[in-house]
């Protein structure tokens, strides 16, 4: 055989083994390509979290400005900033005598604003009611009277007419008559004016006197209960002093700001998040920080304002988010019992003779590493933030890239126990940059091969029975046109 026709049977040899025809040299190498270590990934359980990161800076969530309820001069101020202070700790005060006579006045003020009232008060009964219960007594017995005297001149003058008295005697008795008539007149006109007659102008003026002793008198309390119980200002919480303003004999005013202190265990993050993802954002909601310095811890935290009115910067629409962490001291707490638990069960299940599964990577646990005692967070430092959208725990995973797509149906290419593979469809749930979640078509430990996204002059097994067993064209990893599943959250 000549070199020509060598040189023609290699290349028919090198086209069958790109054709996929079992020839016996070719096909090894494919077999070993599609099972090689880093072309196979095993499906396992494990946790898959949808988030939208933001980038922001700490602040103090618990800051306050502390100011002098009153006027007057300032007599000490006892810290400085950078102080720690205790709840209820004196920081600074005012001179006492200031104090003291504002006080007095303002009680004065009161003690008149009640004797007012109360002259108001009987000066409008008496309007109402001028007449006591016993000048209407006397009143109503002077009527029995004045009947009395007129029933007894009548009868007098009955008496005088029958004995045929003279004219003259009876012309005196009719006058006795009609004086005792006038009297009973009179005495019924009065009685009745005791009763029912009253000054009504003279009323609506006192009830209108009444009414302004009654705003008077609430003035004067509400300025009482209102007046400082102490020239002195206190700490509201336990932390530390952010801000000094004044100093000893300075004049201030009611309402001077005169130092400000902050909570050094509580702070939070302003962050903005884009119009397409405001909405996923729930108040409460989850999130975690990670300090840029810092990335190996994690701390948790919660959504705790969601702007209502947007953010627009050059025609970009964002809305303020902030995300208060939990406290550092709660976080040790809740890593050192968690990695306490862990410790437990390792220890069972060494006892009960089972198989432990190795959480420990050179000699640190996998678990978020307990934040040092020593160590603080401080204003202004650079965190990244992810709000925790939607998340799974103990679901199927396999990682992006073994997956592809036709349509909208998702495959994988699953490895068979003799080292051949073959397609599956399956059903999937969420991902996030690296997995997907895995809710039917694949179980617990099977086997699945990530396709090369690099080109390669030796076609894997997968590749030959994708392209050209079923017809199916399996790409490395992707998501399909139109649906898919949920991708990782951007900005």
């Amino acid at each position: 055989m000549n070199k020509t026709k060598v040189f023609k049977v290699m290349l028919i040899t090198l086209a069958l083994c790109v054709a996929g025809f079992l020839l016996p040299g070719c096909t090894s190498k494919s077999k070993s390509a599609s099972v090689s270590e880093n072309q196979v990934a095993t499906v396992e359980r494990g946790d898959i979290t949808i988030d939208i990161p933001a980038a922001g800076n700490l602040s103090y969530s618990l800051m306050e400005d502390l100011a002098f309820d009153m006027a007057g001069t300032v007599e000490e101020v006892l810290v400085e900033v950078g102080d720690s202070v205790k709840e209820g700790q004196v920081l600074a005060k005012l001179d006492a005598s200031d104090w003291e006579d504002q006080q007095a006045a303002k009680e004065l003020d009161l003690i008149q604003a009640e004797i007012n009232l109360k002259n108001a008060q009987i000066a409008l009964d008496k309007a109402e009611n001028p007449y006591t219960d016993d000048d209407i007594a006397k009143a109503r017995q002077a009527v029995k009277d004045a009947k009395a005297q007129v029933d007894y001149a009548e009868g007098m003058l009955t008496y005088i007419s029958q004995q045929h008295a003279s004219e003259l005697e009876i012309q005196k008795q009719d006058m006795a008559v009609s004086a005792a008539e006038e009297n009973l007149d009179e005495a019924k006109a009065n009685l009745h004016k005791m009763l029912y007659e009253r000054d009504e102008d003279d009323i609506a003026i006192k009830k209108m006197q009444l009414q302004i002793m009654e705003g008077r008198l609430e003035s004067a309390q509400k300025a009482v209960d209102e007046a400082p119980t102490s020239p002195e200002i206190t700490a509201p919480f336990d932390g530390f002093i952010t801000q000094v303003n004044v100093k000893g004999g300075d004049d201030v005013a009611k309402g001077t700001v005169a130092m400000q202190v902050a909570d050094p265990t509580r702070f939070e993050a302003e962050l903005l998040v884009s119009e397409t993802n405001i909405f996923k954002v729930k108040l409460g909601g989850e999130a975690q920080v990670q300090l840029d310095v810092m990335p190996a811890f994690s701390l948790p935290a919660s959504v705790t304002y969601i702007s209502p009115t947007a953010t627009i910067q050059s025609g970009v629409v964002n809305y303020e988010v902030t995300v208060e962490l939990e406290s550092l001291e709660t976080i040790r707490q809740q890593q050192q019992q968690a990695m306490q638990q862990q410790q437990q069960s390792q220890t069972t299940q060494q006892q009960a003779g089972g198989t432990t599964r190795q959480w420990q990577q050179g000699g640190q646990s996998e678990l978020t590493p307990i934040i040092p005692e020593g160590f603080q967070l401080k204003e202004g430092l650079t965190v990244t933030v992810s709000i925790i959208v939607e998340q799974r725990t103990g679901v199927l995973l396999v990682p992006n890239g073994a997956i592809t797509y036709q349509g909208r149906e998702a495959y994988v290419q699953v490895v068979s126990p003799d080292g051949t593979t073959e397609p599956r469809s399956i059903q999937t749930g969420i991902s996030d940059s690296q997995n997907t979640e895995v809710t039917s078509g694949l179980s617990e430990g099977e086997q699945v091969v990530i396709p090369q996204t690099t080109t390669s002059t030796t076609p894997t097994t997968s590749q030959q029975r994708g392209g050209f067993g079923i017809g199916i064209p399996f790409m490395g990893g992707g998501s399909p046109p139109g649906e898919g599943p949920t991708t990782r959250e951007g900005p």
